[in-house]
């Protein structure tokens, strides 16, 4: 590679990025020297070659951090990326923190987890390099094997599972569970949760089997930035010197023993009610899917959605169920059947995703706090229920329901004030487990009935620290059998819960921003917020806002890393609340609607309850993403505020000020002849939107509501009424 190319190349990043582009340059020196192990350095002077000067910004404007839920970001070459080099780094460093916090040991034990994921480039983001690289096909089992090397090259023996097969996988609860069975001193996760295949991460635990919050979590990433020089072994030596073992298979069936006592014959699982669980193509089979077998219940898995790391049937490859459309395949396949629900887990399952087909025909999705609403009052209140007394715990974005629930039920607490992430619930827990109290509530750990946040996670054993998709599948199934016999719905449970507890509704939404820019976009809107509180928000007026990085009202902060989950804003008004706050490790704001229930609010009944409160709930959610852009001068309407979250503001721009416009245009000028045409001119036009999935399931929403204006404006056309008849299907 030329010199002058590299010259080239650092003078536009400092005059696009000024000292951020000088940062990036710097860092991208010191991987093209050679000092970096695993760097590829001839792949990135390709990248210099073909002046990809945004792509080597993002890649090195930062080292990717240590966020919520340790590092996660897109599988690529830089420091700013999933990689080998990433992943060594974090290990070593995590063997020298475990050398520094027990000095003394000799016989350290990790575990080391992986879900099944690939990098395929979907998103062709390198084909100037290509038809071949050295990241195609890097899985989180390759990173897996590859940590397990460095853990054994610095004495600290690895437990991973069948170490001599090629996939072999994990899931994050199970971790969890095997770090306290083998008394290990931590572990590790090769994963990127919910997230699309080309993206992974790293994910630390530590020997209560769950993650490091604030500042212990600092000291972890300081000592990580210290590590410079991997020490490893081959995976062959590592497993011939009992460095890396095989994780006991006994130790999978105590994990599941542990959940079929649990259920502890409340329900007698029916032969005739079939159960559709997919586990969106991860690991969920030997987790939830299994116990519910053991259990005898009836359960089908859709096809081609047991183990596959490219997530191939799952739309827009997002296997997250909290995306409605993710689990689209798996209602096919439960009408084709006669069942009449859905369950999904995660690729690591450790999220729950609950449909239930209505009388109509159609189906209902469930999000992660009417999931939570469900068990909490199954568990509390349901007269056939077990009527736990006990303790619940949530974060300070989870439905506000349970507090009602837990009132209700007598002789039950609650701490709901947790910063969002399942590692505070499990630093309620350890305190709990050391101290007995946690705050103002007296307790142990064993009264835990549950804990939930909104992202459709929940535990319902403290033994386990992580959420887990096991139980609430286990739980649901059984509700689901029970209600049918009474020729009842889990949504009719769920609205007799709204009915005697009040109209409570919760709406999560992420703005997601591409790369460098994006981030600088989502600190933009954070400080704008502080700067310039807004004096209604969602068209009501703001009564009272509570900003976490105040130290004067929530003390000063632990460490570096506690600002980050600090960094939460939150909004009162009259019979609503909104909490926004941005990703630690992604381009992406997140912001969560409340409805609670006041004297003003709603008197009607039954499903015309529901209704009303999720279309409040809805409407409100969208006017609130409306103002949060305009605070970076940028206006969209319904149509593209109504694509997936999973699609990113750019998308959801051109969607909104193009491809809207220039589709109206060629309908009024009759260009198309049917429903066909129309599709293939969308794909076109949306070919980025959704890479490497057909993006054509994202669009139901936004051209139903353009069908009603259409319709209108252009009412002699059969093609409009085509449509919209399809966007009710």
């Amino acid at each position: 590679m030329s010199s002058q190319f590299l010259k080239q190349v650092s003078v536009e990043l400092v005059k696009r990025h000024q000292d951020q582009g000088l940062k990036a340059i710097n860092q991208l020196e010191k991987w093209l020297s050679g000092q970096v192990p695993y760097a590829y350095p001839d792949i990135l002077r390709k990248h210099v070659e073909a002046k990809q000067i945004e792509l080597l910004f993002d890649a090195f404007r930062q080292i990717l951090p240590f966020g919520t839920g340790g590092r996660r970001g897109r599988v690529g070459y830089g420091a700013n990326r999933i990689n080998p080099t990433t992943v060594a780094m974090t290990v070593q460093g995590h063997c020298q923190f475990l050398r520094d916090l027990f000095p003394c040991r000799q016989d350290m034990v990790v575990v080391v987890a992986n879900d099944v994921r690939v990098f395929n480039d979907f998103a062709g983001i390198y084909q100037f390099i290509g038809e071949n690289h050295p990241l195609l096909g890097t899985s989180s089992r390759s990173l897996g094997k590859l940590a397990c090397e460095i853990y054994a090259g610095n004495g600290i023996t690895a437990y991973f599972a069948e170490p001599l097969s090629k996939e072999g996988f994990i899931s994050t609860p199970e971790l969890s569970f095997l770090i306290g069975q083998l008394k290990a001193v931590g572990g590790i996760n090769l994963s990127a949760s919910h997230n699309p295949p080309d993206d992974n991460g790293i994910k630390i635990y530590d020997q209560f089997g769950s993650q490091p919050v604030a500042p212990d979590d600092q000291l972890l990433m300081d000592t990580m930035e210290k590590a410079t020089q991997i020490i490893s072994v081959s995976f062959e030596q590592g497993v011939d010197e009992n460095k890396i073992c095989p994780i006991p298979k006994e130790l999978h069936e105590e994990y599941v023993q542990m959940y079929i006592s649990l259920y502890d014959e409340i329900f007698s699982p029916k032969s005739n009610l079939t159960i559709v669980y997919t586990p969106l193509c991860g690991c969920g089979l030997k987790t939830a899917g299994y116990v519910l077998k053991r259990l005898n219940f009836p359960v089908k898995v859709p096809p081609k959605q047991d183990v596959d790391g490219e997530f191939s049937v799952i739309p827009f490859k997002s296997p997250n169920p909290e995306v409605l459309q993710a689990t689209e395949p798996a209602k096919e396949f439960a009408d084709k059947i006669g069942s009449g629900i859905v369950l999904s887990s995660d690729p690591d399952a450790d999220r729950v995703g609950l449909e239930i087909k209505l009388p109509d025909g159609s189906w209902y999705h469930f999000d992660g706090n009417q999931i939570a609403a469900i068990l909490g009052y199954f568990l509390m209140l349901d007269p056939n229920g077990p009527k736990k007394k006990g303790l619940i715990i949530e974060t300070l974005v989870t439905t506000r329901i349970l507090r009602s629930m837990v009132k209700s039920a007598g002789g039950c607490s609650i701490i709901d004030d947790l910063p969002v992430g399942f590692k505070y619930v499990a630093k309620v827990l350890k305190a709990l487990e050391q101290k007995g109290q946690y705050g103002e509530i007296f307790a142990q750990p064993k009264d835990l009935i549950l804990a939930a946040e909104e992202s459709h996670g929940v535990i319902l054993i403290p033994t386990i620290r992580d959420k887990d998709a096991t139980p609430a599948c286990m739980y649901l199934a059984a509700l689901y059998q029970r209600l049918r016999e009474e020729d009842l719905s889990l949504l009719d449970y769920y609205v007799g819960i709204l009915e005697e507890l009040g109209g409570y509704a919760d709406v999560g939404r992420s703005i997601v921003m591409g790369g460098g820019h994006g981030c600088v976009m989502r600190d933009q809107v954070m400080n704008s917020l502080r700067e310039s509180p807004p004096q209604t928000l969602g068209g009501q007026k703001v009564k009272k806002i509570v900003d976490f990085w105040n130290q004067e009202e929530f003390g000063p902060f632990l460490s570096e890393s506690d600002r980050l989950p600090r960094n939460v804003i939150q909004f009162t008004m009259d019979g609503s609340i909104v909490t926004i706050r941005p990703s630690g490790t992604e381009p992406k704001l997140k912001f969560y609607c409340q409805i609670v229930p006041n004297e003003n609010f709603l008197t009607s009944q039954g499903f015309e309850l529901l209704r009303e409160v999720e279309s409040k709930a809805d409407e409100f959610a969208r006017r609130v993403y409306q103002e949060l852009l305009l605070r970076l001068n940028i206006n969209i309407g319904t149509a593209g505020l109504l694509l997936p979250d999973i699609i990113d503001l750019d998308s959801k721009r051109h969607f909104e000020n193009t491809v809207v416009e220039d589709l109206y245009v060629s309908f009024s000028k009759s260009k198309f002849s049917n429903l066909l045409e129309v599709f293939d001119w969308l794909r076109g036009r949306l070919s980025d939107m959704t890479p490497g999935s057909d993006p054509i399931p994202a669009l139901k929403a936004p051209l139903a509501h353009l069908c009603e204006e259409w319709k209108v404006q252009l009412p002699s056309l059969p093609i409009i009424k085509d449509l919209e008849k399809w966007t009710k299907k």
